[in-house]
């Protein structure tokens, strides 16, 4: 070979030893920034951890708090407002009732025909109106004169289209209304403050059923508020008139909140409180509740931090639809800001709840081949294209990692409260968790609503996983979790009923 052919030859020998470094050394580091986004996971997930000894800690600890929460004002996180609401429906009222659930941007009016022990409820009709932008921030007798009116419409229509309803003297209505209130009686109650983009100055103080009253009477609707109630109270009512075991109710949806049937003498802070059943519905606000049991993470802590009311609603912040798909998002942006392996951060990916909880379910339930609906949700909702597959899997494991905390831990709230009535089979909160025999165990129901427990499939599969697993083998059987539909309108009419009037003329 000459001296020119040995010369291209080292030549070519040289370009290609580069090139080989070269792409090598692309895999290297395209491995380590794969490697890097791994172990980001191992650590969510490792902070994240739910093992069944660390849930039970978390079940004392609510039974803890409830017991400070009936003690004393103000004794616990918990707040453990007494409903006034000592009497549940059990299936024998009749005749047609109305509901009124105001509980957002939406209110719902609903007419209920109940036709006893025979028949239960004949029927329901349901009508939704959005609330005007301008009446949230209006004044109270502009809200509830827009309320009255569409009340008003809503029973013209149903009376027009029913022609077996006779005329009564008066209707009686149930009023859901999710907003802080301090209950002084069954059918009254005082606006503590506004949630949910209201802000009504001149209504924080007043007795809201006294304000929906006049507005009724300025309209010309007779029409009788027997029950003001929480949306978890109206759940509960709904859940005790279909099956009379029930004995607490959990909402979780875009908030979360719990009620229970309390004994009168375990409520301290209102010794002598009378009650013709010997108890009292309580609503627990246990979106509040914390304890250093629960599994914080450094995104939590960001996202208590960045939020509206920072410290406050911590148990909801881990828990509820309104922050899974927040709590996600900010575990993609810290990849994507450690590792370019989802390309350039895009600013879909910084904005704060960009990515709704139901379109994390819908990646996380995505079961195409190739995962399709991750790739276009992260494409169109974060602005992160060309995902390859094995990266779509890590954000299913996100999904997951995010949603089995959460559930889990909803779980050990709803145990928490079996355990303070003692229907977790252990006998109470200072007893330690002995051998049980199903002779010492009654059956007991938690009713359960809202679209994360009723929409989000795998969500609901861990929740009623963790509670057999906390409970055992041999008390798990006994304790029914029991979906339920719109009790926060249906619960608040049969309540109506079980509260309404002795002048009421049935319909």
């Amino acid at each position: 070979m000459g001296k020119v052919g040995f010369g291209v030859a080292v030549g070519i020998a040289v370009v290609t030893c580069v090139v080989a470094a070269a792409v090598v050394g692309k895999r290297v580091k395209s491995r380590r920034k794969w490697m890097r986004v791994v172990a980001l996971l191992n650590e969510f997930e490792e902070a994240c951890a739910t093992p069944v000894t660390r849930l039970r800690q978390v079940v004392d600890a609510m039974a803890v708090e409830m017991h400070a929460g009936l003690a004393s004002e103000g004794g616990s996180k918990l707040k453990m407002l007494l409903t006034s609401v000592d009497k549940l429906p059990n299936g024998s009222e009749k005749g047609i009732y109305y509901a009124l659930h105001l509980g957002g941007t939406n209110f719902r009016v609903l007419r209920v025909q109940l036709g006893g022990r025979t028949s239960g409820i004949i029927r329901h009709d349901v009508e939704r109106k959005p609330i005007p932008e301008d009446l949230m921030t209006s004044t109270s007798e502009d809200l509830f004169d827009f309320i009255a009116t569409s009340l008003k419409e809503f029973v013209e229509k149903e009376d027009n289209k029913d022609s077996d309803c006779f005329s009564v003297r008066r209707r009686e209505l149930g009023f859901t209304f999710s907003f802080p209130v301090k209950q002084t009686s069954v059918s009254s109650g005082i606006l503590m403050k506004w949630t949910k983009g209201f802000l009504i100055r001149d209504m924080v103080g007043k007795d809201v059923c006294e304000c929906l009253q006049q507005a009724f009477t300025k309209k010309g609707l007779a029409m009788h508020v027997a029950a003001l109630v929480n949306d978890t109270v109206g759940t509960l009512a709904l859940g005790h008139y279909n099956d009379e075991d029930t004995v607490a109710a959990v909402i979780i949806g875009t908030g979360t909140n719990a009620c229970y049937l309390e004994r009168a003498d375990a409520i301290i802070k209102s010794q002598g409180l009378p009650t013709s059943s010997g108890g009292m519905v309580v609503n627990m606000e246990w979106g509040n509740f914390w304890s250093s049991h629960l599994p914080r993470t450094s995104y939590d802590i960001e996202l208590d931090a960045e939020s509206p009311n920072p410290n406050d609603q911590g148990f909801e912040k881990m828990i509820s639809g309104m922050y899974l798909g927040e709590i996600m998002r900010r575990v993609i942006l810290r990849m994507s800001q450690e590792s370019d392996i989802l390309g350039p951060v895009s600013s879909s990916l910084r904005e704060t709840f960009a990515l709704r909880t139901p379109l994390m379910a819908a990646m996380h339930e995505d079961e195409s081949p190739d995962l399709f609906k991750v790739a276009r949700i992260l494409n169109e909702v974060l602005g992160i294209p060309d995902v390859p597959l094995k990266v779509r899997k890590l954000v299913v494991n996100i999904c997951d990692v995010v949603t089995q905390r959460a559930a889990r831990l909803a779980a050990a709230g709803i145990v928490g409260i079996l355990k303070k009535i003692g229907r977790d089979g252990s006998g109470g909160v200072a007893s330690s968790r002995s051998k049980i025999t199903s002779t010492k165990l009654r059956r007991s129901v938690v009713a359960v609503e809202g679209g994360l427990y009723a929409n989000y499939r795998i969500f609901r599969e861990y929740l009623n996983e963790a509670v057999a697993e906390i409970l055992g083998e041999e008390c798990a059987p006994f304790v029914v979790l029991n979906p339920t539909e719109d009790g926060a309108g249906i619960g608040a009419a049969l309540l109506a009923a079980t509260y309404s009037s002795s002048d009421t003329v049935d319909t």
